[in-house]
């Protein structure tokens, strides 16, 4: 049977927890680029997994080694940065075409992208313990799933909202420094964690 207090208390913690993280941000700026639909499949199917982890491992999350997470999430960002800073500059209607942007090729970039940016992150945490406090599964991970995923459609919206007033050349250059930034500070963590 679901809890409705619980799925409510579960996602308003999670909700406000994940909104100025990380991963909104990451879900505008795939949201500028690609298809809305097609990354919000990639990442509702990461932060699925996530939350089915985080429920069923309980608090035994908490012990995975951070320096690593953060280091490969790191390594990412500043991968991503590489390859937005050196993209030739396109015409805004081609990458605006669906034909141009494969399901599997943009969905896999944000599920990749977020299955390995949230790894051991607060939510993934604080959902693991909420799993472990109200002993309740499946009401704790409905409200952690339903609230990373109306997090990641925010961010996913407002990137599209974005690309209608700013021009695309902006964006990229803007989106790019800020992942090199997120590259930098995730690779300071794991240095310094």
């Amino acid at each position: 049977m679901i809890s409705f207090t619980v799925m409510a208390v579960v996602f308003g913690v999670v909700f406000l927890a994940e909104l100025p993280d990380k991963t909104a941000l990451a879900g505008l700026v795939l949201g500028t680029r690609y298809r809305a639909s097609y990354v919000f499949a990639g990442v509702a199917a990461a932060f699925a997994l996530h939350v089915a982890l985080a429920v069923a491992a309980g608090s035994v999350l908490t012990l995975l080694p951070q320096q690593i997470v953060h280091a490969i999430t790191g390594v990412l960002f500043l991968g991503g940065a590489a390859v937005l800073l050196m993209k030739k500059d396109e015409d805004e209607d081609e990458i605006r075409r669906p034909e141009n942007q494969s399901f599997w090729k943009v969905a896999g970039a944000g599920f990749m992208l977020i299955l390995v940016a949230e790894f051991g992150d607060l939510t993934q945490i604080m959902t693991a313990n909420l799993a472990a406090r109200y002993d309740d599964p499946l009401s704790v991970g409905l409200g952690a799933v339903l609230a990373l995923w109306a997090v990641a459609g925010l961010g996913i919206v407002g990137g599209k909202a974005l690309m209608k007033r700013v021009p695309l050349r902006l964006i990229t250059k803007m989106a790019a420094l800020l992942m090199l930034g997120l590259g930098l500070w995730s690779l300071w963590e794991a240095v310094t964690g």
